[in-house]
């Protein structure tokens, strides 16, 4: 973790360095979030995501962000033999932290973008509603990392002072080892360069 914070420090300090061209926004949307996990059928939940990105640079550019978000999964159980189907939920409030590197195609008004890093997810808060049943069966399911590490990769379009991301984002570390799950999502975002 200190490696990947200090790599962030340098990159930063070069891009002031240089001058680069430099922006600070707001951003918010919404995410349709999965865990996938061994053994057990899934199924999609919605989030939200608010928060803060900086971009520096246009053609080639870095593009730290920190926002609040949600996300999670919904399980369908079967216990008893296979007899009994039960549901389970868990929701996630998280701190995020992506480092983006991406590449712009166009001008100041209207700007095609690709993008791509890793991003760091500390959980907040998390609610989850398993029955007894499923606790019983399933012991230290819903025991669930404080923090882990994955990457993202999408595409934006800015028109004007207006940015809007698509992307994907999968998990690299297990937010529970015992089930083999990791999180991943999709995110729809808007924002509003404010310089």
């Amino acid at each position: 973790m200190k490696k990947l914070f200090l790599s962030i420090a340098i990159i930063a300090a070069a891009a002031f360095s240089a001058k680069a061209q430099f922006s600070l926004g707001i951003k918010g949307g919404v995410n349709f979030s999965k865990i996938n996990t061994d053994n057990v059928s899934e199924s999609t939940t919605t989030g939200y995501q608010a928060g803060l990105f900086a971009r520096f640079g246009s053609k080639l550019y870095l593009q730290p962000e920190l926002y609040l978000g949600s996300s999670g999964g919904k399980f369908d159980f079967q216990t008893n033999n296979n007899t009994v189907t039960t549901e389970g939920k868990v929701k996630f409030t998280t701190l995020n932290l992506p480092l983006l590197i991406g590449k712009g195609f166009g001008g100041d008004n209207l700007n095609f973008r690709i993008m791509a890093g890793p991003v760091y997810s500390y959980v907040l808060d998390k609610k989850d509603n398993f029955s007894s049943a499923v606790n019983s069966a399933y012991t230290d399911f819903g025991d669930y990392k404080k923090s882990t590490l994955g990457f993202q990769a999408g595409a934006g379009i800015d028109v004007g002072h207006i940015t809007a991301d698509f992307r994907y984002e999968g998990g690299l570390t297990k937010i529970n080892q015992n089930f083999g799950q990791r999180q991943n999502l999709w995110a729809l975002s808007v924002g509003f360069k404010l310089f």
